[in-house]
């Protein structure tokens, strides 16, 4: 068996829909909040505008304002920009929601649970023959979704997080969360 990986796979993580807020409802004791319909307010005072992204409460409905940018000149946005703000841009919200200025400005955090998925090909020991052996794996991030590596490759192995452990090179630390890509090795079971 050869120590130098045969078989390159690739994986993709991919957001399915916009992940909820983690932020404080002031009418309710609610911690989450969705983007509702995805809606931008934008308020001129004389030259300068505010921008504001529309978030609604999952309990009561009740709506707030995450500010995106506040007093800028109009001449300082991109044409195309502004015009995505007034038209309430599907791509320009999720865009400014997945933007870490805009969460720390606005003191919010990004709930992932169920918001992601894993484009793999099926995985299955018996289908590799032992020559084939190790398998190299490329994860690629489509959004910047937060995992944990050893999460992620157990679930796309079917194996458990301690098996995985042991089976699994990889140059990245494994129990830390990212959004970047990497790549690591399969190693034979047995």
């Amino acid at each position: 068996m050869s120590s130098q990986p045969h078989i390159v796979l690739p994986w993709v993580v991919r957001r399915t829909r916009l992940p909820l807020l983690s932020l404080r409802c002031v009418d309710c004791p609610s911690q989450s909040a969705t983007t509702g319909d995805g809606r931008f307010r934008v308020n001129a005072n004389r030259s300068l505008l505010d921008v504001w992204l529309l978030v609604r409460c999952v309990s009561c409905g009740r709506t707030t304002k995450l500010t995106v940018h506040e007093r800028l000149p109009v001449g300082s946005f991109d044409p195309a920009v502004l015009a995505g703000y007034h038209a309430n841009d599907a791509e320009l919200v999720a865009s400014r929601l997945l933007d870490p200025l805009v969460a720390r400005r606005n003191r919010f955090a990004l709930d992932w649970s169920g918001a992601w998925r894993l484009d793999a090909p099926a995985w299955a020991d018996a289908a590799w023959p032992d020559a084939a052996w190790p398998v190299r794996v490329g994860v690629v991030f489509a959004d910047p979704v937060p995992v944990r590596p050893d999460r992620l490759i157990a679930r796309g192995l079917g194996l458990s997080r301690k098996e995985t452990l042991r089976r699994v090179k990889c140059g990245v630390p494994l129990r830390r969360a990212r959004s970047a890509g990497f790549s690591f090795t399969v190693l034979p079971g047995g």
